[in-house]
Formats: C-alpha cells, structure tokens, sequence
C-alpha cells in the first residue's frame, strides 16, 4: 500500500546579493537541506521557486536563504493590471547605485593611471595625489566585490570577485605600505620608464593605477550586464498592458437596461459588456448578441479572422474586426487566457537554467592556484632567507599580477562592438548570457505567420468564368469590397487596387451577416462572400469554378465567390503570402547546421502549403519519431507551443525559436535561443533573446552568425586576458616584477583585447546575397533546393 503524498505548496522567493550563478547553486543547496524542500534559484531572474510541505512557515525560507548570506523577499499579493504597469513603471533603476560607482571610479582612476604610466606627469608628491584619488575607488567603488568576496570566504568558495577583491586590496595595501614605511613616500619618487626584468625594491614600489583601473574596467562590464538584466520582467508587464482598460457592461438602472463604462478589472464572471468595431475584447467570454469576425491571430496564430456568432466563445485581448458583440463575461483576471498566458511566459523564464559565466569557471580553478602561488613563494623565499621584505613583495606581486585588468574588458568590449555592429545590420543582442546559447543551437522554430509569411491577406489568384474579363471582375468586387470593413475584404479591395489603381462607388450597398455583400456598381448587380451566398440568389458556382475554389481550399486558402447580373463570374483566392526572402533564409539556417521546423496555430492545409513554397520537406515524419530532419507542425495553441519545443528539448535538442506574436512569447522565452522579429509584438520582442528589427527571416540567420562570432571573440579576449598575466607569474614570485612591467603586463592585454573586439566591425551580412552571389557560402546556398514557388 503506498504512503500518500503530503500537500505541497509552491513559493517564489525574490532573491538579492547574487553576483554570480555559484551563488545561485550555494543558495540552491541550502534551502534543499530543509526536510520536503525542493528548490531551484534562477542567478538570470534572481528568483528562487521553492516547493515546500503546506505546513512550512514562508517565513524559514526567508531565514535560510538569508543564513546564506544573501536576502529573500516573500512574494508581494497581485495586484490590478493598471496597478501593476504602474508598479513597475516607478520601480527604481536598479543600475543606478552600480552607475554611480562606475562614474565615480573612472573619474577618479584615470588621473592616477596617468600619472603612474607617464613619468613626465610625475611632479613631486604625485604618489600622494594617487593615494587620495585611488582610496574612494578601493574601498566604495570597489565594495560590492569585497562584499561578495568575504560572502564567498565565508562559504569556502572562490569566484570572479574573490579574485578581483583580492588583487584590489593587494595592490593598494602594499602601496599604502611602501607609501607609509617605505621608500615610495619620499619627495620625487618616480617609476621610470622600463621594461627590464631584475629585482626590485618592493619597499619603493606603488600599484595604486592597478587597484584603480582593475575596480573601474570591471566595473563597466557589470553595468553592462545590469542593465541587460533589468529587462527581465518586461515581457509579463508587456502582457498586462496588452489586455483593455475600459469595458462597456449593460447594467439595469432604475429597472432599465443601460451601457455603463468601468475599468476591466471592476468586471465580474456573469456580466454583458458590449464590444464596438476595433475595440479589444475585454476578457474571455460567450458571444450572445451579434456577429462579427474576430481578429484571435495573437493567441492561435491564425492569419484569417475568425467568423462568430451568438454562441461561440471569444478570449480577452482579441480585437472585433467587424460588428457590434454583446458578450457574457466567463472568465475574469488570473482566470483569463491573456493571464494563464502571462504564466507561461514567467514559468519559462524561470525555468531556463542559469548560465555560468566562463569567467567564474575560470577563476574558480585560478583563484585557489594563484593563493596557494603566493603562499609558496612566500615560503621560499623565507626558507631561503632573503628576509621578510623581498618574501613579501615577491607573493604581493604574484597576487597583483594575477588580476587580470582585461578581464573586466573581455566580455564587455567584443559586447559593444559585436551588439553595435549588430544593431546597423537590424540585430539586437540582449546579454551576454544570449551568445553561449547560440554556439549550441541545432533547430530552429519557425513561427508562420508574421515570420514565415506576412501575416496580412493578400488576394493571390483570380479564377474566371469562361468569357470573363479578369479586370471587370477586379473593378467590381474590387469597388463592392471596399466599402467593407472586414479584413479579407480589405485584402480584395487592395488588391483590385494594386492591379487596376482608382475604384468606381457602390450604391445600395448591404453586408448580409456570415455571408457577404451586395450592391450594385456601374449598374451591375453584384454579389461578393461564400459560394451559399450566391445560392441564396439562384446563381451556382460553375464546375470550372467549384473546382477552383476547392483547389484553394484544399491549400488552406480562403476562396470568394464572384457573381453579377444573375450569374457567378468568378473565385478569388485570398491567403496569407510567403515572404520573398524566407526560402533563401531557410537555405542560410540549414548552412549553419540548424534543422528548421515550421509551426503554427493555423490548419495543416495551409502549413504543407507554406513548408513546400520556403523548401521544409513535409514528409520527414512527426515529432519526436525521430524521422526526417525537418518538421511540420499545425493547429497549436501558445501552450502547444511550449510544449512543442519542450518535447525538442527533452529529445536533446538544443533549440532556437523565431516569431512574431503574444502567441509566441512563452514559446520563446522557454527556447534556449528566442529570436523576435521586430514587425511584431513589444511581448514577443521582450520575451526573446534577440531582436530582429527587419522583418526578414534571413536576419536570424545573421544574428546566430554574428552572435556566434562575438562568443568566440569573447573566449579569446578572456585566454589573452588571462595569458599576458599567467606568462608574469612566474617573473613576479622570481621578484623579478618591477611596476612598470606590471603596468605594461596590464595594458598589453587591455589593448589586445580591444583590439580583437574591434574586429567585429568587419562582421557582414548575408541578407543581401542573391544566388549566384560573389561567396563561396551564397553560391553552395544556390546549389541547394529551396522547394518550389
């Protein structure tokens, strides 16, 4: 008989002091040490979700987490959308007290950096000048690393800024020290201009431009990293914002029955709220008066606006694209889609596992290797009996050359330029936890509408009757069409316009519910809207022509019959179009090693259509049976979505998703790589990792490429960081080091990294090569099958 499960209740922590994903797991172990407590910390949302016995108090979490050395917050209770955006519109810029301190530092640093670099700038007491200008830098600019350094002692571990602390202090402690009760205080002191390797006074020496420049480069990359981070949470305020403010609800007053407007959130399950043409629909509800066709793209991803009709449900935050609705409310707030879809995106945003930064594997292996370094040299040279000063200095400088000052430049130098470059090409890179992402990637999502194709009608073919003009057909519906105002009218309309320029009136115009329209143009008769509209009126759609429109039916197009004068003239073919550029971008994607998958909210029909016009097989089997190396996937709700790319990854798939929509926005905030395109919605662009201004499919294809080269840009910025340093080493527990080669060691490895980052400005885009292209990668692309057109 099996022990039943005791009640388990979930709680979202909000953690801070977190500098680095190592403090993540350590906050991570401890609060698993706490009986039933299951918990899982994310460094990248600095939050912490936590699984607990119902009976444990909130409360112990808290303590836990803070006998960690770090602080944690409970939850605060929901509140109202409009409250919420307002919230977080006057939240404080968390950057700000980091900016401060970056401002302060490099003001402050660069005069000392001067004067230790330039012995023509070295008038006499100029070490005392950089004493007073290095000491605000060491101790208040440079505490948040001594913070979390002495955190990480207390712990036994060691991390970027246990490294970065303990170089800082070194260097200005023993400056103090040789300032103090040394040489280096005396009246015209100077660090002469050489590069010689022999032994020095260490009583002579000063590191103060060390201590200054160390604290301010690595201060710059974690404003940059801050700031990225500060996004965070955009996404789901994009969401609360996307919903409507105002609703109108029938209420009775004084036994009448009368049209009251209230915000949303005043809105209760039961109540009729009445819904205008082009307005949002307030919340998720049932249709009881009207008809209209609703614009639901955002949550199924379907380009065609949806037919209703008293009975049918709407969601909130869909858009009436026709007639006047009186709807009953079914669902209110945390109830509602638009909410449920907030959770997914958060959930997935949660759940990403947190990227460790390269530097802090690094130094974790470094760090313990550079102290045990300094302690030996320290050792031998006592056991040798060189006396205590030149013991000294020798593992002093073995601890200041050791702090990489490139460091702090690796990441955020080839960041700016390869963010830079990538925003001229129409790329906007988020954070450097973005790039590890794409070096992995092998498939990619591809949302249909708005990324694929268009996602806006478009009239593709025109089918006529024997004897008929194709002209006269476009003039007629084209005028009748016009004065319509639903979506797939609007796309006759423009097409007819396109092709033919101005449109003649219509007289004695009607719109006939569910069906179509009528009206008489040039003193023609005609009839626009479904093949029954038509029968309505004893002119039957000819075999030709019933064939045709069941050729586009079958291809998930929608087809509009065409009758005047008694008799059905023509079919037009409306559908959502490919984009010119896709099938070229799916060729580049697939260059890159990606298996591209298609995926939509719309029926298959019209899927099968799209993967065969941009060259997806369709043939190569269903997910997760393993056959085929592209995908097909229709008729998917946003949670679909999710789970779609769950089941990739779970396959072990490292995966990308592109798209457009609200629709997407969970999906691509849980895809290991979300690419947005830029045409879309502020939810999708938020929830992504990438931005794609252009709204042209080859553009992801440049960002991996552009991401993947700014990666590989930062690994060699961090070897050469690390390189210069680690080649001193040995120099400096020799007591070889004198400070002009430590400086020289620094500003080597700064320039070269620098440097290196500077050549991604010659990253180029592919976007703009034709087949036949001048490249070696355009004309392999050529070679490729695209599919047909």
């Amino acid at each position: 008989m099996s022990t039943p499960t005791a009640p388990v209740t979930d709680v979202e922590l909000a953690i801070g002091g977190m500098t680095c994903a190592s403090c993540a797991n350590r906050i991570e172990r401890k609060l698993n040490k706490l009986d039933g407590v299951t918990a899982s910390v994310n460094y990248a949302t600095e939050k912490a979700r936590v699984s607990a016995p119902a009976g444990v108090d909130p409360a112990v979490l808290v303590a836990q987490v803070e006998a960690a050395g770090y602080t944690a917050e409970l939850p605060k209770p929901p509140a109202p959308a409009d409250d919420a955006v307002a919230q977080a519109a006057a939240e404080p810029d968390a950057t700000r007290p980091l900016r401060n301190r970056l401002v302060t530092s490099a003001v402050l640093a660069v005069p000392v950096i001067a004067l230790a670099m330039v012995p023509a700038l070295q008038f006499t007491y100029w070490q005392w000048i950089s004493l007073a200008l290095a000491g605000p830098v060491v101790t208040w600019s440079a505490w948040p690393f001594h913070r979390a350094a002495w955190a990480n002692l207390r712990h036994g571990a060691a991390t970027m800024d246990t490294l970065i602390s303990m170089g800082v202090l070194a260097a200005f402690l023993w400056s103090l020290y040789a300032l103090l009760f040394g040489t280096a205080g005396v009246p015209g002191m100077v660090h002469p201009f050489e590069l010689t390797i022999s032994p020095s006074d260490g009583a002579g020496n000063i590191y103060l431009e060390v201590a200054a420049g160390v604290t301010t480069f690595i201060l710059a990359g974690r404003y940059f990293e801050a700031r990225s981070k500060r996004r965070a949470g955009a996404a789901l305020r994009a969401l609360l914002e996307l919903g409507a403010k105002d609703v109108t609800v029938r209420r009775s007053v004084d036994g009448r029955d009368a049209e009251v407007r209230i915000p949303t959130d005043q809105l209760a399950v039961g109540d009729r709220f009445v819904v205008r043409p082009g307005e949002k629909i307030a919340t998720d509800g049932v249709i009881e008066d009207g008809n209209s066709a609703v614009d639901a793209s955002m949550l199924t991803g379907e380009s065609v606006p949806v037919e209703v009709r008293p009975g049918d449900t709407v969601v909130g935050a869909t858009v009436n694209a026709g007639g006047r609705l009186v709807v009953r409310a079914t669902r209110v707030g945390s109830d509602t889609q638009l909410a449920q879809m907030a959770k997914l995106v958060e959930d997935a945003q949660s759940g990403k596992a947190a990227v460790q930064r390269l530097a802090d594997r690094i130094s974790g292996v470094f760090v313990p290797i550079v102290i045990a370094l300094a302690v030996a040299t320290l050792g031998f040279w006592l056991g040798t009996g060189a006396g205590a000063a030149a013991a000294f200095t020798a593992a002093v400088a073995v601890l200041i050359i050791a702090c990489p000052c490139a460091l702090g430049l690796a990441t955020p130098t080839a960041l700016l330029v390869g963010t830079g470059r990538g925003a001229q090409l129409g790329i906007l890179i988020k954070g450097p936890e973005v790039l590890e992402s794409t070096r992995r990637v092998d498939t990619v999502v591809l949302d249909k509408t708005g990324t694929v194709t268009t996602g806006q009608m478009s009239l593709v073919g025109v089918h006529v009757a024997d004897g008929v003009d194709e002209a006269e057909v476009l003039r007629l519906a084209g005028a009748l069409e016009n004065a319509s105002e639903h979506p797939i009218a609007a796309a006759v309309a423009r097409g007819a316009r396109e092709r033919l320029g101005t449109l003649p009136e219509v007289e004695e115009f009607t719109n006939v519910e569910g069906l179509g329209v009528q009206g008489v143009v040039d003193g023609h008769a005609v009839l626009v809207g479904r093949s029954a509209l038509l029968e309505d009126w004893s002119q039957p759609l000819g075999p030709e022509l019933a064939a045709a429109k069941a050729a586009a039916e079958q291809q998930g197009r929608t087809a509009i019959a065409v009758a005047w004068d008694g008799a059905a003239r023509a079919v037009l073919t409306v559908a959502d179009t490919v984009k010119p550029t896709s099938a070229q971008a799916i060729a580049q994607l697939r260059a890159l090693g990606l298996t591209p998958v298609l995926l939509t909210g719309d029926n298959t029909a019209v899927a099968q259509t799209v993967a065969a016009e941009v060259g997806i097989e369709t043939g190569g089997g269903s997910l997760g049976e393993g056959g085929g190396n592209d995908r097909v996937v229709a008729e998917v709700l946003p949670a679909d979505k999710v789970d779609v790319v769950k089941r990739l990854q779970a396959e072990g798939k490292v995966v990308a998703m592109v798209g457009d929509g609200v629709n997407d926005a969970a999906a691509l905030a849980q895809a290991d790589l979300g690419l947005a395109m830029g045409t879309g919605t502020d939810v999708a662009i938020e929830a992504s990792d990438i931005t794609l201004v252009r709204g042209d499919l080859r553009a992801a294809a440049d960002a991996i490429r552009l991401s993947r080269r700014t990666l590989g840009t930062i690994k060699g910025n961090l070897f050469w960081a690390f390189a210069y340093n680690v080649a001193a080493l040995p120099l400096a527990a020799a007591g070889l080091l004198n400070p002009m080669l430590a400086g020289a060691a620094m500003a080597f490895s700064s320039v070269f990294v620098v440097a290196n980052s500077l050549r991604l400005h010659r990253f180029a885009s592919r976007a703009d090569e034709q087949p036949g292209g001048t490249t070696r990668t355009a004309r392999r692309s050529a070679r490729e099958p695209v599919g047909a057109h």
